[in-house]
């Protein structure tokens, strides 16, 4: 099979297409045949290995896991002999944290693990780019008490983890805030958002108002700087930056302001198959901006890193066939 592999670290020069063993599922798992999968934030990372103590985990002078991706839609290839939810044929989609190998054209994957079958009425590509982003800001939105009438600012609204969360946080009942720049205030708006702040234009620290919750989307604020803007009894909601682990220990103890960083972060089946009914439900859509062939990795992978996309950067492998 043809799968992308990085056998160094470095620039996304370092990604190449080659051909390579086909995985074999044990018997609790299935082969997925992949026909979409996404590049992310954290594919970037584990690539260029930043920050360079993550090579402690990911292989210190070089990647134990060549192949990245852990987002994937696709159908049912071959299953192993205990597997009794899946047969050959399905569709499905889900996200394979931790053991990634979703950028290849199979993968194995437990049946048990963060994967279900794809929501009806949507295509590969749009079933691909679910289940990373919205699992990371559910996690983080359910810790933060939301219900009908709390306030929440949604910094970095525009990206993967950010467009999930002001649909997710709407799903909440909650009245939401999205920061984001000029090109995506539109499409922020359509996703249900109260009030769209545009960065470039106003800085959400300094207009006086409050919130229950920050949700810093991107790793781009601190609880520092958002502190101010935060109600008593407040939540910063962290998805980077490892200090946020630090005041996360040490906040919930002290003060009247709370940081919530959800490391590791928890990928179950259960949620999947939640986003699944949201999808179905017409209650949540994933946003793309762009879709890449496989062969063209390289050039994916260099427009996520000028983080600038909106919400999720796609690759279809063999044309996304079948979708």
């Amino acid at each position: 099979m043809r799968a992308v592999v990085h056998d160094r670290y470095g620039p996304a020069d370092v990604l190449r297409l080659v051909d390579v063993p086909r995985p074999v599922p044990k018997d609790d798992e299935v082969l997925v045949r992949i026909h979409a999968t996404t590049v992310n934030r954290t594919d970037t990372a584990l690539r260029a290995a930043e920050p360079f103590f993550s090579r402690f985990i990911t292989g210190l002078f070089r990647p134990r896991r060549k192949i990245l991706g852990s987002e994937l839609a696709g159908e049912v290839a071959a299953t192993g002999s205990a597997v009794t939810e899946f047969e050959v044929g399905d569709k499905v989609f889900g996200v394979n944290p931790w053991r990634f190998g979703t950028h290849a054209e199979f993968v194995c994957m437990r049946e048990g693990a963060a994967l279900a079958h794809m929501p009806a009425g949507v295509s590969f590509e749009q079933a691909a780019a679910v289940c990373d982003g919205a699992i990371l800001a559910l996690g983080c939105l359910r810790r933060a008490d939301l219900r009908k009438g709390r306030r929440v600012l949604i910094y970095g609204a525009s990206g993967s983890i950010g467009t999930a969360g002001v649909q997710l946080a709407k799903y909440f009942d909650a009245d939401v805030t999205a920061v984001c720049n000029t090109k995506n205030v539109e499409t922020v708006r359509s996703l249900g958002a109260d009030a769209v702040i545009d960065y470039t234009r106003e800085d959400f620290t300094k207009n006086g108002q409050t919130y229950d919750v920050i949700f810093d989307a991107v790793g781009k604020h601190t609880f520092r700087r958002c502190a101010g803007s935060l109600n008593r009894g407040g939540f910063y909601l962290a998805t980077d930056g490892w200090q946020n682990l630090v005041l996360a220990l040490v906040t919930p103890r002290i003060g009247a302001k709370k940081v919530v960083f959800p490391i590791p972060p928890q990928y179950r089946k259960a949620d999947v198959l939640f986003l699944k009914e949201l999808i179905e439900a017409g209650r949540y859509r994933a946003v793309i901006d762009r879709c890449y062939p496989l062969e063209q990795v390289v050039e994916a992978t260099r427009y996520v890193e000028t983080e600038q996309k909106t919400g999720n950067v796609v690759l279809t492998v063999n044309g996304g066939q079948g979708g």
